[in-house]
């Protein structure tokens, strides 16, 4: 069955139509859509690893774009859908916080965050909410999402054939080392998000509101 499964996302990964499908994800998950484009890109490159930086130069690019979408729906829509829409994702609790975090570093926060699993939406949201400068939000997001997309792309550039050769040989163990290596990853961020005592008391009751 995994197997299976594998074969026919690689067949669609490398798709005519494949990059536009990323472009999509990387758009709308930066905005509003609660899937993130990295295993469309991982398989993309693991599919034509010669295309590797392309299809992550096309992840980036959209992900600002969509990012842009996320800003103008915190900065124009808040109250009529925005607020919502973060209660539809999950995100509504975590909304206070993140905006006391962007008050506090600014920028700082997008480029090191958005590199990581937590939502880049919420960020996007949250910066056009409080009101943060348009161009270093855009400066931002591209340092963020360059570094979370073109790792990937740089990666399977050069040592992509490798890798394919050994998922082929060992899907089964390396779809469960790639779970574990997630799981792993969600835990180090939360025991990290950890420190910073006095930021985090000062966030731990933010009430969001616009900024002046």
């Amino acid at each position: 069955m995994l197997r299976r499964l594998y074969d026919w996302t690689m067949a669609k990964a490398a798709h005519r139509h494949a990059e536009w499908w990323l472009a999509a994800f990387a758009f709308m998950e930066a905005s509003f859509f609660p899937v993130p484009p990295h295993p469309l890109l991982g398989l993309m490159c693991l599919a034509e690893p010669k295309k590797a930086i392309r299809f992550s130069v096309i992840a980036t690019l959209a992900s600002v774009a969509g990012g842009l979408l996320g800003y103008a729906i915190g900065h124009f829509a808040y109250a009529a859908f925005g607020e919502a829409l973060l209660g539809a994702l999950g995100l509504a609790e975590s909304f206070p916080k993140a905006a006391c975090y962007l008050r506090l570093y600014g920028a700082e926060i997008i480029i090191v965050k958005g590199a990581t699993p937590i939502p880049f939406k919420l960020l996007t949201i949250t910066a056009g909410f409080i009101g943060m400068n348009v161009l270093v939000f855009i400066g931002a997001s591209i340092l963020s999402r360059s570094i979370s997309f073109m790792v990937v792309g740089v990666l399977f550039r050069l040592f992509g054939a490798p890798i394919k050769a050994v998922i082929d040989k060992h899907l089964g163990k390396v779809t469960a080392a790639f779970a574990l290596a997630v799981v792993a990853g969600f835990l180090a961020i939360a025991f990290l998000g950890g420190g910073a005592k006095d930021t985090n008391e000062k966030c731990a009751s933010a009430v969001a509101g616009r900024s002046a």
